[in-house]
């Protein structure tokens, strides 16, 4: 066989493995979709879980003794949640500072307080270190429709999140 036979059989053997490969990577791809949307929807899953516990938790939480006028019981006087690894967000209420918040939570009010204006679930996303796919800017939306339903933010257009217009801000810096 001569110098440039050989060149081409080598070309041609070449040609094939990357063919090859490029229908493996396509077929990998395929399969790392299906997997981050099955590890989306277990993330939305449990999120829900852990906030229909959080709400269970807060009710029994509601109807238990009242705390007398002008005192806030503190994270560590809460009742504990049902089920392992629950975050609580507690209704806000006067001389509530968001250092009661958890991690996840204080840090999206952070970002809030820190915003110029409204912002929506994927922009605040980025900002609090996270992979903006789909299943971390739904988790992030029902956070934060969760932290507008106790009081801490506001909804001021559909999908908008701003401060709740009470003087939020003062709070975090005493947090």
């Amino acid at each position: 066989m001569s110098l440039p036979e050989e060149l081409q059989a080598r070309e041609a053997a070449a040609r094939q493995r990357v063919e090859e490969l490029e229908a493996e990577a396509v077929e990998l791809a395929l399969r790392l979709e299906k997997a981050r949307e099955v590890l989306s929807r277990l993330e939305i899953t449990r999120e829900t879980v852990t906030e229909v516990l959080a709400e269970l938790s807060a009710a029994e939480t509601d109807a238990g003794p009242d705390v007398p006028a002008g005192q806030v019981p503190g994270p560590e006087k809460t009742s504990a949640p049902h089920g392992v690894g629950v975050m609580v967000v507690p209704p806000w209420r006067e001389g509530l500072v968001t250092a009661v918040l958890p991690d996840m939570y204080r840090d999206i009010v952070e970002v809030i307080a820190d915003a110029p204006g409204p912002l929506q679930a994927k922009q605040i996303v980025p900002r609090i270190g996270l992979e903006a796919t789909t299943g971390k800017i739904e988790g992030t939306r029902g956070k934060l429709k969760r932290l507008v339903e106790r009081g801490w933010l506001d909804e001021d257009a559909p999908g908008r999140f701003g401060l709740a217009r009470r003087g939020l801000g003062a709070d975090r810096a005493s947090s």
